[in-house]
């Protein structure tokens, strides 16, 4: 099924606006920062977040100048997340490109990372709407938060699944939960829509993260990343917290503190993946995802009474949990 095409449906012609005034507030006259807001905007990508802002306006309302204005500062923000969280992370690929701080350097992301995130100020602030302003300026706060509460777990010796759900809360839920707040602020939904509509956005991106943590189990030259990379950079993901709680092995648990403190190896990786593979990690993340698929259903056969927008939240949900990339 050709979930993305029934996704943009309902706002195709939008979509199309947002691409183009979002493409234009990555643009420079001259120099270096043009050559790197270039080599960003050349990464696209399927633009989920913003479509996902473009439907909850359209599913409560009307889009309107306001919308279009809080999603490109939203997607903005998230960019700028991204270029930082790349000089955190020391990472040297972003989508299968090369990032800006392996293209460039560290000092030239950062102030790149500064000028888009004041880009995103910008955009925002021409909403004049006071809650979205909020809204956005919370969201920095928050997937700053997420990626310290990550770093402060690194030295954790804990391996908890709670503390996973609280960062990945954080850094990933927030965007979308966001997302759907803004859209129906921007058509002035009721508060009932509102809390509703973030609720939604907020499984959504507990599912998008879980699905994209299982990935980190499987060769795949698509994903772009490399089996047990996230284990490489020091993270511990669903399906091997599951197994390490559920079926405990001294050997194993001494893997996943060299995991966090740095010090694993390749081999031992693979041997980490494997266990979680063979313990059921995988089937126990998966099983969660179609849990939080079912509630959040629940959203669209409350508050969706537009049989195209529920189609494409639908395919959205669908798309989500199940890509394979």
């Amino acid at each position: 099924m050709d979930y993305l095409s029934i996704i943009r449906t309902p706002i195709m012609n939008e979509l199309d606006v947002f691409v183009r005034q979002f493409n234009d507030t990555l643009s420079h006259s001259e120099g270096l920062l043009a050559q790197a807001l270039e080599h960003i905007r050349q990464r696209g990508g399927k633009r989920m977040r913003p479509i996902l802002t473009l439907l909850m306006a359209k599913n409560f309302g009307a889009i309107t100048e306001v919308t279009q204005r809080a999603a490109i500062g939203l997607e903005l923000l998230h960019t700028a997340s991204l270029v930082h969280d790349d000089v955190v992370d020391e990472s040297d690929e972003r989508r299968g490109q090369a990032s800006i701080n392996a293209t460039y350097n560290n000092k030239v992301a950062v102030l790149v990372g500064d000028y888009i995130l004041s880009t995103a100020l910008q955009q925002v602030a021409e909403t004049r709407h006071a809650r979205i302003i909020s809204a956005l300026a919370e969201l920095g706060r928050t997937l700053a938060s997420g990626e310290i509460l990550q770093l402060n777990n690194f030295e954790n010796d804990g391996i908890s699944e709670d503390v996973y759900f609280q960062v990945i809360q954080q850094k990933t839920a927030s965007l979308f939960e966001t997302c759907c707040e803004i859209g129906a602020l921007s058509a002035n939904a009721t508060e009932e829509e509102v809390t509703a509509a973030k609720k939604f956005g907020q499984l959504v991106g507990v599912i998008f993260q879980i699905r994209d943590d299982i990935f980190d189990y499987y060769d795949s030259s698509d994903i772009g990343k490399p089996t047990g990379n996230d284990m490489a950079e020091g993270k511990l993901t669903l399906p091997v917290i599951y197994v390490l709680n559920n079926h405990r092995y001294e050997s194993m648990f001494t893997l996943a503190k060299k995991v966090k403190n740095g010090t694993i190896n390749a081999d031992e990786i693979a041997v980490l993946v494997e266990y979680a593979k063979d313990q059921g990690g995988i089937e126990y993340a998966e099983k969660v995802m179609e849990r939080l698929h079912g509630e959040a259903l629940e959203f669209i056969n409350g508050f969706t009474h537009d049989p195209e927008i529920a189609d494409a939240l639908r395919a959205y949900l669908d798309f989500v949990i199940r890509r394979v990339k």
